[in-house]
Protein backbone atom coordinates (compact mmCIF):
# COMPACT_ATOMS: atom_id res chain seq x y z
CA UNK A 1 0.00 0.00 0.00
CA UNK A 2 1.28 3.45 -0.93
CA UNK A 3 -0.27 6.50 0.71
CA UNK A 4 0.01 9.76 -1.22
CA UNK A 5 1.50 12.67 0.71
CA UNK A 6 0.27 15.69 -1.22
CA UNK A 7 1.19 19.08 0.13
CA UNK A 8 -1.66 20.93 1.79
CA UNK A 9 -2.95 24.41 1.05
CA UNK A 10 0.04 25.93 2.83
CA UNK A 11 2.50 24.11 0.57
CA UNK A 12 3.76 21.99 3.50
CA UNK A 13 3.23 18.30 4.02
CA UNK A 14 0.47 17.70 6.51
CA UNK A 15 1.30 16.16 9.86
CA UNK A 16 -0.55 15.53 13.08
CA UNK A 17 -3.93 15.56 11.37
CA UNK A 18 -6.88 14.38 13.41
CA UNK A 19 -6.87 10.59 13.02
CA UNK A 20 -10.59 10.60 12.35
CA UNK A 21 -10.00 12.50 9.14
CA UNK A 22 -7.53 10.02 7.65
CA UNK A 23 -8.64 7.66 4.90
CA UNK A 24 -8.98 4.04 5.93
CA UNK A 25 -7.13 2.74 2.87
CA UNK A 26 -4.56 4.14 0.47
CA UNK A 27 -5.60 6.84 -1.95
CA UNK A 28 -5.61 6.37 -5.69
CA UNK A 29 -2.01 6.01 -6.87
CA UNK A 30 -2.36 6.24 -10.65
CA UNK A 31 -0.55 9.07 -12.40
CA UNK A 32 -2.37 12.35 -12.98
CA UNK A 33 -3.75 12.28 -16.51
CA UNK A 34 -3.68 15.02 -19.11
CA UNK A 35 -7.27 16.03 -18.30
CA UNK A 36 -6.28 16.96 -14.75
CA UNK A 37 -3.25 18.92 -15.94
CA UNK A 38 -5.37 20.86 -18.40
CA UNK A 39 -8.00 21.75 -15.80
CA UNK A 40 -5.39 22.71 -13.21
CA UNK A 41 -3.73 25.17 -15.59
CA UNK A 42 -6.97 26.92 -16.57
CA UNK A 43 -8.83 29.30 -14.20
CA UNK A 44 -12.33 28.05 -13.42
CA UNK A 45 -14.97 30.13 -15.21
CA UNK A 46 -17.73 31.55 -13.03
CA UNK A 47 -20.28 29.52 -14.98
CA UNK A 48 -18.75 26.31 -13.60
CA UNK A 49 -20.52 26.96 -10.30
CA UNK A 50 -23.86 26.47 -12.04
CA UNK A 51 -23.39 22.74 -12.59
CA UNK A 52 -21.82 20.63 -9.87
CA UNK A 53 -20.05 18.33 -12.34
CA UNK A 54 -18.25 21.31 -13.86
CA UNK A 55 -17.23 22.50 -10.40
CA UNK A 56 -16.02 19.15 -9.00
CA UNK A 57 -13.63 18.53 -11.88
CA UNK A 58 -12.05 21.93 -11.27
CA UNK A 59 -12.07 21.43 -7.50
CA UNK A 60 -10.31 18.06 -7.79
CA UNK A 61 -7.60 19.31 -10.17
CA UNK A 62 -6.83 22.84 -9.01
CA UNK A 63 -5.16 23.08 -5.58
CA UNK A 64 -5.54 26.85 -5.31
CA UNK A 65 -9.26 26.65 -6.04
CA UNK A 66 -9.70 23.74 -3.65
CA UNK A 67 -8.11 25.65 -0.78
CA UNK A 68 -10.55 28.51 -1.36
CA UNK A 69 -13.60 26.25 -1.54
CA UNK A 70 -13.15 24.30 1.70
CA UNK A 71 -15.04 25.82 4.62
CA UNK A 72 -12.28 25.84 7.26
CA UNK A 73 -12.25 24.76 10.01
CA UNK A 74 -13.95 21.81 8.32
CA UNK A 75 -16.19 19.75 10.63
CA UNK A 76 -15.49 16.00 10.59
CA UNK A 77 -18.19 13.56 11.66
CA UNK A 78 -18.24 9.85 12.41
CA UNK A 79 -21.61 8.11 12.42
CA UNK A 80 -23.28 11.52 12.48
CA UNK A 81 -21.38 12.76 15.56
CA UNK A 82 -18.73 15.47 15.24
CA UNK A 83 -15.33 14.11 16.25
CA UNK A 84 -13.08 16.99 15.23
CA UNK A 85 -12.24 19.60 12.65
CA UNK A 86 -9.70 19.93 9.84
CA UNK A 87 -7.85 23.21 9.56
CA UNK A 88 -6.10 24.78 6.60
CA UNK A 89 -2.64 23.57 7.61
CA UNK A 90 -3.66 19.91 7.83
CA UNK A 91 -5.69 19.77 4.64
CA UNK A 92 -4.36 17.47 1.92
CA UNK A 93 -5.24 17.91 -1.75
CA UNK A 94 -8.17 15.65 -2.60
CA UNK A 95 -8.10 14.51 -6.23
CA UNK A 96 -11.17 12.27 -5.97
CA UNK A 97 -11.44 10.27 -9.22
CA UNK A 98 -9.19 12.51 -11.32
CA UNK A 99 -6.30 10.05 -11.06
CA UNK A 100 -8.23 7.35 -12.83
CA UNK A 101 -10.05 7.55 -16.15
CA UNK A 102 -13.58 6.90 -14.85
CA UNK A 103 -15.97 7.40 -11.95
CA UNK A 104 -19.11 5.57 -10.88
CA UNK A 105 -22.66 6.60 -10.03
CA UNK A 106 -25.65 4.79 -8.52
CA UNK A 107 -29.29 5.66 -9.23
CA UNK A 108 -32.66 4.12 -8.39
CA UNK A 109 -34.21 5.07 -11.72
CA UNK A 110 -33.67 7.10 -14.88
CA UNK A 111 -35.54 10.10 -13.52
CA UNK A 112 -32.82 10.53 -10.89
CA UNK A 113 -30.19 10.53 -13.64
CA UNK A 114 -31.56 13.85 -14.91
CA UNK A 115 -30.38 15.56 -11.70
CA UNK A 116 -26.81 15.41 -13.02
CA UNK A 117 -27.67 18.28 -15.39
CA UNK A 118 -29.95 20.17 -12.97
CA UNK A 119 -28.51 23.63 -12.26
CA UNK A 120 -30.93 24.19 -9.34
CA UNK A 121 -29.27 21.50 -7.20
CA UNK A 122 -27.63 23.16 -4.18
CA UNK A 123 -26.61 20.20 -1.98
CA UNK A 124 -24.42 17.35 -3.23
CA UNK A 125 -22.61 14.49 -1.50
CA UNK A 126 -19.55 12.80 -3.02
CA UNK A 127 -19.06 9.32 -1.56
CA UNK A 128 -15.83 7.31 -1.49
CA UNK A 129 -16.85 3.70 -0.87
CA UNK A 130 -14.11 1.47 0.54
CA UNK A 131 -15.09 -2.17 0.14
CA UNK A 132 -12.11 -3.55 2.08
CA UNK A 133 -13.01 -1.71 5.27
CA UNK A 134 -16.74 -1.45 4.46
CA UNK A 135 -16.54 2.29 5.09
CA UNK A 136 -18.10 5.22 3.25
CA UNK A 137 -16.45 8.65 3.43
CA UNK A 138 -18.91 11.39 2.49
CA UNK A 139 -17.89 14.87 1.33
CA UNK A 140 -20.80 17.30 1.72
CA UNK A 141 -20.94 20.27 -0.66
CA UNK A 142 -23.34 23.20 -0.46
CA UNK A 143 -23.78 26.11 -2.85
CA UNK A 144 -23.36 29.23 -0.73
CA UNK A 145 -23.86 32.66 -2.29
CA UNK A 146 -23.62 31.06 -5.71
CA UNK A 147 -20.38 29.18 -5.01
CA UNK A 148 -19.92 25.49 -4.26
CA UNK A 149 -18.17 24.89 -0.91
CA UNK A 150 -17.09 21.72 0.88
CA UNK A 151 -18.77 22.11 4.27
CA UNK A 152 -18.16 18.81 6.12
CA UNK A 153 -16.85 15.24 5.95
CA UNK A 154 -18.73 12.28 7.41
CA UNK A 155 -17.53 8.70 7.92
CA UNK A 156 -20.16 5.97 8.02
CA UNK A 157 -20.10 2.17 7.98
CA UNK A 158 -21.24 0.75 4.66
CA UNK A 159 -24.15 -1.12 6.22
CA UNK A 160 -25.75 2.23 7.12
CA UNK A 161 -25.65 3.43 3.53
CA UNK A 162 -28.99 3.61 1.72
CA UNK A 163 -27.44 1.46 -1.04
CA UNK A 164 -26.07 -1.08 1.47
CA UNK A 165 -27.78 -4.16 0.03
CA UNK A 166 -26.67 -3.38 -3.50
CA UNK A 167 -23.12 -2.45 -2.43
CA UNK A 168 -22.72 -5.76 -0.60
CA UNK A 169 -23.83 -7.55 -3.77
CA UNK A 170 -21.69 -5.48 -6.12
CA UNK A 171 -18.56 -5.99 -4.03
CA UNK A 172 -18.65 -9.68 -4.95
CA UNK A 173 -20.09 -9.22 -8.43
CA UNK A 174 -17.17 -7.00 -9.50
CA UNK A 175 -14.49 -9.63 -8.82
CA UNK A 176 -16.17 -13.06 -9.01
CA UNK A 177 -16.74 -14.19 -12.62
CA UNK A 178 -18.74 -17.28 -11.61
CA UNK A 179 -20.97 -15.15 -9.37
CA UNK A 180 -21.50 -12.75 -12.27
CA UNK A 181 -22.96 -15.54 -14.40
CA UNK A 182 -25.13 -16.67 -11.48
CA UNK A 183 -26.38 -13.09 -11.13
CA UNK A 184 -27.66 -12.81 -14.71
CA UNK A 185 -31.35 -12.65 -15.46
CA UNK A 186 -32.55 -15.54 -17.63
CA UNK A 187 -32.21 -13.15 -20.56
CA UNK A 188 -30.28 -9.87 -20.40
CA UNK A 189 -30.90 -6.93 -22.72
CA UNK A 190 -27.67 -5.69 -24.24
CA UNK A 191 -27.08 -2.48 -26.20
CA UNK A 192 -23.71 -1.86 -27.80
CA UNK A 193 -21.94 -0.35 -30.80
CA UNK A 194 -23.12 -1.43 -34.24
CA UNK A 195 -20.11 -3.00 -36.02
CA UNK A 196 -21.60 -1.93 -39.35
CA UNK A 197 -22.33 1.68 -38.35
CA UNK A 198 -19.79 3.84 -36.53
CA UNK A 199 -22.54 6.07 -35.13
CA UNK A 200 -25.18 3.44 -34.45
CA UNK A 201 -26.02 0.90 -31.77
CA UNK A 202 -27.62 -2.52 -31.75
CA UNK A 203 -29.88 -4.03 -29.11
CA UNK A 204 -30.46 -7.69 -28.43
CA UNK A 205 -30.64 -10.29 -25.70
CA UNK A 206 -27.91 -12.50 -24.32
CA UNK A 207 -28.11 -15.55 -22.10
CA UNK A 208 -26.03 -15.93 -18.91
CA UNK A 209 -23.50 -18.21 -20.62
CA UNK A 210 -22.77 -15.44 -23.15
CA UNK A 211 -21.83 -12.90 -20.47
CA UNK A 212 -18.05 -13.54 -20.63
CA UNK A 213 -18.07 -12.53 -24.31
CA UNK A 214 -20.09 -9.35 -23.83
CA UNK A 215 -19.27 -8.07 -20.36
CA UNK A 216 -17.44 -4.74 -19.87
CA UNK A 217 -13.67 -4.96 -20.05
CA UNK A 218 -13.37 -3.59 -16.52
CA UNK A 219 -15.60 -3.49 -13.46
CA UNK A 220 -14.44 -1.04 -10.76
CA UNK A 221 -13.69 -2.69 -7.43
CA UNK A 222 -11.91 -2.05 -4.15
CA UNK A 223 -12.75 1.66 -4.10
CA UNK A 224 -15.63 3.22 -6.01
CA UNK A 225 -17.29 6.62 -5.99
CA UNK A 226 -20.88 7.77 -5.94
CA UNK A 227 -22.29 11.28 -6.27
CA UNK A 228 -25.63 12.11 -4.68
CA UNK A 229 -27.17 15.05 -6.53
CA UNK A 230 -30.04 15.30 -4.10
CA UNK A 231 -31.68 12.04 -5.15
CA UNK A 232 -33.57 10.29 -2.36
CA UNK A 233 -32.59 6.63 -2.31
CA UNK A 234 -34.98 3.94 -1.20
CA UNK A 235 -34.46 0.30 -0.36
CA UNK A 236 -36.09 -0.41 -3.70
CA UNK A 237 -35.69 -3.30 -6.09
CA UNK A 238 -33.76 -1.51 -8.84
CA UNK A 239 -30.31 0.08 -9.08
CA UNK A 240 -28.64 1.59 -12.13
CA UNK A 241 -24.85 1.42 -11.88
CA UNK A 242 -23.02 3.81 -14.21
CA UNK A 243 -19.33 3.74 -15.12
CA UNK A 244 -18.59 7.15 -16.62
CA UNK A 245 -15.40 7.82 -18.56
CA UNK A 246 -13.67 11.11 -17.75
CA UNK A 247 -11.58 11.95 -20.79
CA UNK A 248 -12.91 9.47 -23.35
CA UNK A 249 -16.65 10.08 -22.99
CA UNK A 250 -17.37 6.35 -22.73
CA UNK A 251 -20.21 5.22 -20.51
CA UNK A 252 -21.43 1.84 -19.28
CA UNK A 253 -24.85 1.45 -17.69
CA UNK A 254 -25.86 -1.69 -15.83
CA UNK A 255 -29.40 -2.14 -14.51
CA UNK A 256 -29.93 -4.57 -11.63
CA UNK A 257 -33.22 -5.67 -10.14
CA UNK A 258 -33.76 -7.50 -6.90
CA UNK A 259 -35.76 -10.67 -7.30
CA UNK A 260 -36.51 -12.20 -3.95
CA UNK A 261 -33.30 -11.83 -1.96
CA UNK A 262 -30.97 -11.75 -4.97
CA UNK A 263 -29.86 -8.98 -7.27
CA UNK A 264 -29.95 -9.81 -10.98
CA UNK A 265 -28.48 -8.00 -13.96
CA UNK A 266 -31.35 -7.36 -16.38
CA UNK A 267 -29.75 -5.00 -18.91
CA UNK A 268 -26.52 -3.24 -19.73
CA UNK A 269 -25.15 -0.95 -22.40
CA UNK A 270 -21.92 0.68 -23.48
Amino acid sequence: MVTLSDAGCTGKNSSGADSATKDYVALDTAQTDSAENLIASTPMPKAADELFDDFIFNFAANKRLQCKRVHFPLPVYKNGKQVGTMDLHNWKMEHFFMRQDYYTLIFDNRKQMKLVKDTTVSNVVVEKIYFKTKTVKQYLFNRINGQWMLTSINYKPMYQNLNASFLKFYQRFAVDSAFQVQSMNSSVIFTGPDPDNDFGTITGEISPDQWPSFKPAFLPHGLIYNIIYGQKYTEGNQKIFVIQGIANGLETQMTFRRKGNRWKLVSFSY
